[in-house]
C-alpha cells in the first residue's frame, strides 16, 4: 500500500510544476537593454530642496567610493587597487554630457579601470540622478 503512495506523490509534484511553474516562467521577459539618455538634456532646474537630496544620495551612496569632495582618494579605492576620476578636476567630467553622466549613475560603469554599481529607480529617482548630475559638476567649480 505505501509503494504506490510514494510514486504518488513525486508524480503529482512534477504536474504541479508543470501546470504553475514552467507557464509562469516560459513567456518571461529577457533584460531590456538600457534606455540611453546620452544626447538628453538635464531636464532638472535645482532648488535648494533638490540640492540637499542630491547631497544626501552622494553622501550615502557615493561617497564611500568617491570621497566626499569628490576626488576618489579613498580607502576603498586604494584597496581595490583602483584609481577612482577626480571630479575636482574639470577635466575629468568635461568630455562628457549631462545625458551621458546620467546613464553612468543610473546603469553603473564609468570612468577608469573601477566598475561602479548602477543607481537603481528603486533607490533614487530619474530627477534624483538629474539633481546628482548637477551636483557632481558642481565639485569641479570649487
Amino acid at each position: 500500500m505505501r509503494k504506490p503512495f510514494v510514486l504518488f506523490v513525486p508524480v503529482i509534484a512534477f504536474v504541479l510544476y508543470a501546470c504553475i511553474v514552467i507557464p509562469a516562467t516560459a513567456g518571461s521577459p529577457q533584460a531590456t537593454p538600457a534606455v540611453s539618455h546620452a544626447t538628453t538634456k538635464n531636464p532638472v532646474t535645482p532648488t535648494a530642496e533638490s540640492r540637499a537630496r542630491a547631497k544626501f544620495l552622494y553622501t550615502t551612496d557615493c561617497a564611500m567610493c568617491h570621497n566626499d569632495n569628490g576626488d576618489g582618494k579613498t580607502d576603498i579605492a586604494k584597496s581595490m587597487q583602483t584609481t577612482i576620476p577626480d571630479m575636482t578636476q574639470s577635466a575629468t567630467l568635461a568630455s562628457l554630457s549631462d545625458g551621458q553622466m546620467f546613464d553612468i549613475i543610473r546603469n553603473g560603469g564609468g570612468l577608469g579601470a573601477a566598475k561602479m554599481p548602477p543607481e537603481t529607480a528603486d533607490r533614487a529617482s530619474d530627477t534624483d540622478v538629474w539633481n546628482l548630475v548637477i551636483y557632481l559638476r558642481a565639485f569641479a567649480k570649487h
